[in-house]
């Protein structure tokens, strides 16, 4: 199994996340976002859409972290981090589409190049930007967090769930933009958590071996 990905970016951070826990073993293929190498053509002939991360298994290639999350926790079953009982699952559900879908995507690459570029905006704007939406996302997620008073350690009960791992690569990306993550106790407080456990230490962006 071969995984192309990006040491900084929170899709392939959550997937190596997922992929520590479940202890697979796989060979990282870096792929440089820095230096466009996912807009060269040989990358845009494993997925068009010039993202990562990509899961080559055998000889299919499987893209769109959430399909490939999913695929991991049907094809690996243990640990289990999708909760067996269905109200919980979805807790869990929502929280990853939170991160996946309202926070990150409006905050990654493409989108500050776009901002930079073809809008003109200077680096105090974009700031401002990601400021803008990773606030607005955690001020909703820090509600959700503490109004579940049976919630535990981890974002749904005391055992990591894929809630997890979409969550610490955006507390990272949040410490980049300068988000002052002291509102968020109880975001923090998980974070911790998460990384006192040696899967999420090796998954961290800094312990990657294309991390410059």
């Amino acid at each position: 199994m071969k995984m192309y990905g990006f040491f900084r970016s929170g899709t392939s951070h959550r997937t190596r996340i997922v992929m520590n826990l479940k202890k697979i073993d796989y060979e990282l293929l870096p792929v440089s976002l820095m230096k466009n190498e996912h807009k060269q053509l040989g990358f845009q002939d494993i997925n068009p859409q010039g993202f990562v991360p990509v899961l080559q298994v055998n000889d299919q290639l499987l893209i769109q972290s959430p399909a490939i999350i999913e695929w991991l926790e049907a094809e690996y079953p243990e640990p289990v981090l999708l909760p067996k009982d269905e109200l919980e699952r979805a807790k869990v559900r929502a929280i990853a589409a939170l991160v996946g879908c309202d926070i990150h995507p409006i905050n990654n690459k493409r989108v500050l190049e776009y901002l930079r570029g073809p809008l003109q905006l200077d680096e105090q704007q974009v700031l401002t930007w990601c400021q803008h939406w990773i606030e607005q996302g955690f001020d909703a997620l820090e509600q959700l967090l503490d109004r579940d008073r049976g919630r535990g350690d981890f974002c749904v009960g005391n055992t990591p769930t894929l809630a997890d791992a979409y969550l610490v690569p955006q507390v990272e990306s949040s410490k980049r933009f300068q988000v002052n993550l002291s509102q968020y106790p109880i975001i923090q407080k998980i974070y911790n958590t998460c990384m006192a456990l040696p899967e999420f230490q090796a998954a961290a962006p800094h312990n990657q071996p294309d991390a410059v």
